[in-house]
């Protein structure tokens, strides 16, 4: 067993590589480093690091190495699957990279954007704008989260569809190793066939393997149209026949294709309080499709109207609001991506991120509702999610009257399993794009095969050998 660090040898060894404001060891300055985003992990830590470069990075981890000390990387700190956060055992330090939060070029020329990992996924999308070109990465704490964590949990969103995973849009990678030793391929290079490509083990890897501290990513063209509606569809497969249908006459312009539940769409307006429905009446099922092209305003909003009255021809659209206004636009979107927050503002949801191959899921939707209300049939069913490419946030949410300590207390562990299940039934995913972190690590024994499990701990006793680097998290022990 690791003894915790002698604190004062730690903090002076910290301050002597990142200076004395690059240190914070009491509790109150801790507390926000070692406490996750929804407040439900909660660990310790001797001390915070905030490191100002890649160069400070590497010497905090040589002498986190050579005196067998853990450490736990961290970007803006809104992990939804507590893999951003030490453990009780205290430990673990805590290595900061929000201080690393300089955009160092972009080439327009290229349409690349060279960036430090501390860079928010706000910051970053803003200088791409500045230079007229799109980084189109999407999620809703996006002026929380930094690129570093973006990589390392291969963050989607809800431009997936259009544009890929975080896996997607990177480039180049620098990542500090588990001993201080600093790989570094800040290449801007769409080809490049000299073997292992060794960037993609740390993208996803949740800073087990190594820390991201820069990365080279892609940029697009900013689209010249956007056009948004809102849409009441009958049920999950009009919605996917509907997006079948946009794809076929708008091509790659459907960027996003968002399904919402009832109970979703109930719950987020409550949230909001001041914004209406942008549908007049209530529907079991609405999706938020949104076409973005570099043709015209006019084109484009034809486009969606064809599709829409495609849908309403084959009696899959009930009804829809097209947005007439950026006003319209950023509401349309305000509720979608307030979701995530109502949930946990109210409490007592259980998050089931997963993905399903986009034929099965309506069929999957059906099953797990049917299943989770013969357990509880006056939960809330909030689903929505990225329907464009399967990924489902199926998150049963306790009763109106029901306390969330109570419900969570009975129902989280069998519920989680039975959704998990069904979706691994389906050839699925159990974590779509959220990681695995703590909170579904020893759920992948049930889900990955043998062989998948002992590769991944070669690769992390490889790079890791001492098992330093977020050490309990993505892994489970196996015999």
């Amino acid at each position: 067993m690791t003894l915790p660090p002698n604190p004062e040898a730690l903090l002076q060894a910290m301050q002597a590589i990142v200076g004395p404001t690059g240190c914070l060891s009491a509790a109150a300055d801790t507390e926000p480093f070692v406490t996750d985003y929804r407040r439900i992990y909660h660990g310790k830590s001797p001390l915070v690091v905030l490191p100002a470069t890649t160069e400070q990075v590497s010497q905090v981890m040589a002498w986190c190495y050579a005196h067998d000390v853990p450490v736990v990387p961290q970007g803006g700190n809104t992990s939804l699957m507590g893999g951003a956060v030490p453990d009780d055992s205290g430990t673990a330090i805590v290595i900061s990279l929000k201080r690393m939060n300089r955009v160092l070029a972009i080439d327009t020329v290229n349409d690349t954007m060279t960036l430090e990992a501390g860079v928010t996924l706000s910051a970053a999308r803003a200088a791409a704008e500045d230079s007229r070109r799109l980084f189109p990465l999407r999620i809703g704490s996006e002026g929380s989260c930094q690129i570093g964590g973006n990589l390392s949990t291969n963050a989607g969103g809800t431009a997936v569809l259009r544009y890929g995973n975080m896996r997607d849009l990177v480039l180049g990678i620098e990542v500090v190793l588990p001993d201080g030793r600093i790989f570094s391929s800040l290449k801007g290079l769409r080809k490049d066939n000299t073997g292992y490509d060794l960037k993609h083990l740390f993208v996803g890897a949740e800073g087990t393997l190594g820390i991201i501290t820069g990365a080279v990513l892609k940029l697009m063209p900013q689209p010249r149209a956007t056009s948004v509606a809102f849409v009441a569809v009958q049920n999950p497969d009009a919605a996917v026949k509907l997006l079948g249908e946009a794809r076929a006459l708008s091509g790659q312009a459907v960027t996003a294709f968002e399904l919402i539940s009832a109970p979703a769409l109930d719950l987020v307006l409550g949230y909001l309080g001041d914004v209406p429905s942008p549908l007049e009446g209530r529907h079991d099922w609405m999706v938020l499709i949104e076409l973005t092209s570099g043709t015209d305003e006019e084109s484009l909003n034809a486009t969606l109207m064809q599709i829409l009255e495609a849908g309403l021809e084959q009696q899959w659209v009930v009804d829809a609001a097209v947005a007439s206004s950026l006003a319209d636009v950023q509401q349309f979107w305000r509720i979608r991506e307030e979701i995530s927050d109502a949930q946990t503002r109210t409490g007592g949801s259980i998050k089931c991120d997963v993905s399903v191959p986009l034929s099965r899921v309506a069929p999957f939707i059906e099953q797990a509702s049917a299943a989770v209300l013969a357990l509880e049939p006056a939960t809330r069913m909030v689903i929505y999610g990225h329907m464009g490419d399967g990924n489902v946030h199926f998150n049963p949410l306790r009763p109106a009257e029901r306390d969330a300590k109570d419900f969570l207390a009975q129902w989280y562990k069998p519920v989680s399993d039975l959704v998990d299940g069904l979706a691994h039934a389906e050839n699925g995913s159990i974590s779509a794009e959220h990681g695995i972190g703590v909170a579904k690590r020893d759920d992948l024994t049930k889900y990955k095969s043998a062989v998948e499990l002992e590769l991944m701990w070669q690769v992390k006793r490889a790079l890791d050998p001492k098992n330093l680097l977020n050490p309990g998290r993505v892994l489970p022990r196996i015999d």
